[in-house]
């Protein structure tokens, strides 16, 4: 996993255990294996902005998420499991809170999971700004507050420590929430008038 900024924080590609449509049963099965490894998102609609994020997980508890999304549409996708590899050009990449608000817009999604060695996600997870608190993705991805508190549950408590307040202070910036599902929407009605699909948005 690379972005601007990030130093060499790269996920190498694992083995697939799962792939299927549908967040919720994703984070489920990733909890219920205990998975070490990560999640690859991607929205599965016409009018999804497109582009792939990343949950990682440590023993079936989310740690760290990011999000990356090209400049223009029409370019060439990377189909890579490394966010910010490649040559495509990049609009804007979002990282722990801020990457889950990117993930969670309309329509439904692709989910793959994969299994690595702990110590091949050992870089993302010591670094601060990919961090997540351990409940938030189910809550805010997968809309599965059960699957959370277990989330929480399992978390070892030092996983607590300054995530849940990075969180609260993003969740209290009402301002950035309303700008980032104003992109979501407008960038939704122009996929939608691109395709003719100006009704499904009513």
């Amino acid at each position: 996993m690379t972005g601007p900024g990030a130093a060499e924080l790269e996920i190498p590609r694992g083995r697939l255990v799962r792939s299927r449509v549908g967040v919720a049963s994703a984070f489920e099965a990733a909890f219920s294996r205990e998975l070490t490894g990560y999640a690859r998102i991607e929205p599965d609609s016409l009018l999804a902005d497109g582009e792939p994020g990343v949950v990682t997980f440590a023993e079936g508890v989310p740690r760290a998420a990011y999000c990356e999304r090209a400049a223009g549409r029409g370019e060439r996708r990377v189909d890579s499991h490394e966010p910010g590899s490649g040559d495509q050009p990049i609009k804007s990449d979002s990282r722990g809170v801020d990457a889950l608000a990117t993930l969670a817009g309309p329509g439904p999604c692709s989910v793959e999971l994969y299994e690595l060695p702990a110590d091949a996600l050992a870089a993302v997870h010591d670094a601060p700004e990919f961090s997540v608190p351990p409940g938030a993705p189910a809550e805010q991805l997968a809309d599965d507050p059960a699957l959370a508190d277990r989330a929480r549950e399992r978390a070892p408590d030092d996983a607590h420590d300054g995530d849940a307040s990075a969180l609260e202070s993003f969740l209290e910036d009402e301002e950035r929430i309303a700008a980032i599902q104003q992109e979501a929407r407008a960038e939704a009605e122009q996929r939608a008038a691109e395709w003719g699909l100006d009704g499904e948005l009513e």
